[in-house]
Parts: C-alpha cells; structure tokens; sequence
C-alpha cells in the first residue's frame, strides 16, 4: 500500500485568549483503502487535527502531504480544488438542503466542480444511492426522509466526485445503533471494494475498534497509532 495523505511535524497554536499549543509534533499517514478513526478526549485536539488535514485550516507549521502534493505550497483555489476532488466529508449534522430533493442533494457537490454534465452527475447520483439503499428516497424533499437516510444521504454526496479519502467528524453521534452499524458497515464496503480511505473523529469505542488503526490523540501529542 503507499499512502494517500502524510504529516511531518505538524505543530497548531491558538493565539487566542491566550497562546495555546493545541497540536504537537504530529507525525502521521494513512494509506490508501485504510480506515481509520482518530479517537480522544474532548479537547485533546482531534476536531483542529480534523479541520487542518481537510486544508481547511492552513495555520500551522510542518507539512501535509496529501496524494503526493505538499497542501503548505497551494493557494486558496488550488486548496479548495484538493477539497472538491479528492476529499468526501461526513459530518455529525448531515447539513442537507431541506427543501432539495435527496438526489439533487447528491448531485450538488459535482454540479459545483462543473466538470461533468448534468445527465452524468444525476446518473451517478442514482448509482450512489442505490449502492446505499436509499435509491427509493431520491425523489423525497430531504426534511422527509429519516435520520439514517440522511446521514447515507450524505455519505452519497461526500462520494460524488470519487474522492481519494472520506473524512468523517462523528459521522455517527446522532445515530442509533442499528443505524450507526449500517454507516460502519458503509465505509468498510468502500475501503474494502473502492480501495477508499476514510478518517473518522470519533468518540465510539465500538466503532472505533472495528477500523484498521485507532489514533488516540491525548494533550494535543498522538499518543497511539496502531
């Protein structure tokens, strides 16, 4: 396997209210079809690790490297083109348009990026969704269908654009355990099958020990990565 995103010496300080050493020396990588979850105590630093392998936060010093690119030497447009293309993000809150229907929900990230035609994207669409069961909800208004469905709703629309990695940030704590199984049982299939990577912020134990690695964070320091 070769890795798809690697740190070197990833350092984040908050300067406000007072100088924080949030993230320390942080040193790490995820291969490619490798699922793995990020677990800590609140305030260990694992939603800010989150933020800044996504690009999203570009405030901090070492490196990120990310399908062989180092993200530290891209401007804004270039960054959020990384995050278009080749990342999926699943969050806790599904952040679904309540008013668009399941498909055009989907469809949205990959009619941005404008690459495709419309008949392609709204194909694929479809394909997703029926991958994921939830075929037969993509008609429906979003505010319709029930929170499993949204959160595989959501699941469809972070795989639109066929991203090298999913990043989830407890993609399961709204979820019952029937449902939070079904998301589980998801991202294994696309590590497995789709040789996707996924890394998942989470504080499910269950979940947690079911992924190929666990990275435990403590203080801001990774203090486990196996």
């Amino acid at each position: 396997m070769s890795s798809i995103l690697n740190t070197e010496h990833i350092d984040k300080y908050f300067l406000e209210p007072t100088k924080f050493h949030v993230l320390k020396d942080i040193n790490m990588q995820l291969e490619e079809g490798e699922f793995v979850s990020i677990m800590g105590k609140s305030g260990s630093g694992k939603s800010t690790l989150l933020y800044i392998l996504s690009t999203m936060d570009t405030d901090y010093t070492g490196k990120l490297i990310i399908d062989g690119q180092n993200m530290s030497e891209l401007s804004k447009n270039e960054l959020a083109g990384i995050r278009s293309e080749k990342i999926g993000f699943v969050f806790q809150f599904h952040y679904l348009l309540a008013e668009f229907t399941v498909l055009k929900n989907v469809m949205l990230p990959a009619l941005k990026l404008g690459k495709e035609s419309e008949s392609t994207i709204k194909k694929r669409a479809l394909e997703t969704l029926e991958m994921l069961d939830i075929a037969d909800q993509a008609h429906k208004k979003a505010y319709r269908i029930s929170g499993g469905q949204k959160q595989r709703t959501s699941i469809a629309r972070a795989l639109i654009n066929n991203p090298k990695i999913i990043m989830g940030d407890e993609p399961t704590g709204n979820l019952d355990s029937k449902n939070s199984d079904k998301v589980f049982d998801i991202f294994k299939q696309l590590s497995r099958e789709k040789k996707l990577s996924l890394l998942v912020v989470t504080h499910d134990h269950d979940f947690a020990k079911r992924t190929d690695r666990i990275i435990e964070l403590e203080d801001g320091r990774i203090i486990n990565n196996t």
